[in-house]
């Protein structure tokens, strides 16, 4: 069990049959009347946010959270196939549960996805990725005064902000937590 005095950002806690996990925390002392704990939690599940005040002795059941390296395999048009790396067990998840890593994942990249009570929820790209540049506007010569950028899409599909002279064909480092250009990348192999 876990009271919301230990609610700590990241903390998982199973509220009215679902889990949750704290994004945000304020112990609040007023000068008058009792303490409470102003927290702002998600709901894992559903990712619905909300906001609301807890007693410091309101119990809640630990959320058993569970994360595995798993292979993205293939996408059959609905579903995204991934394999666990120690039993080859194959799962198929929808869009809706891999939709913000899928646009960085190629087949056969290695992702973390997290399960609770068996059922896979998110899917996690990994921090930084490398992927070719598939299409994007020839830069122009001499326009380099100040930070232009211009779009690319890269071999998964995404299309990220990069600098102007990148072209066509360079392959280029990601960071998926924010989508955002870091550099030219070495080839992988």
């Amino acid at each position: 069990m876990v009271t919301a005095s230990d609610f700590r950002k990241g903390k998982t806690f199973v509220m009215n049959g679902e889990p949750h996990v704290v994004l945000d925390f304020q112990h609040v002392k007023p000068g008058k009347g009792a303490a409470f704990v102003r927290t702002k939690y998600r709901n894992i599940l559903t990712g619905a946010t909300r906001e609301e005040a807890f007693n410091p002795n309101d119990k809640f059941e630990d959320a058993i959270i569970e994360t595995k390296q798993m292979t993205y395999l293939y996408n059959d048009g609905e579903l995204y196939y991934f394999m666990d790396q120690e039993s080859y067990d194959q799962i198929p998840l929808t869009y809706d549960d891999v939709e913000d890593a899928i646009k960085y994942l190629r087949e056969n990249d290695d992702a973390t996805i997290r399960f609770y009570d068996g059922k896979a929820f998110q899917v996690e790209a990994p921090n930084f990725v490398n992927l070719k540049v598939i299409e994007t506007e020839p830069g122009v010569k001499g326009d380099t005064a100040t930070n232009v950028t211009k779009a690319a899409t890269v071999e998964t599909g995404a299309v990220i902000q990069v600098p102007i002279f990148i072209n066509e064909g360079e392959l280029i480092q990601i960071d998926t937590r924010t989508g955002e250009y870091l550099g030219r990348a070495k080839e992988d192999k």
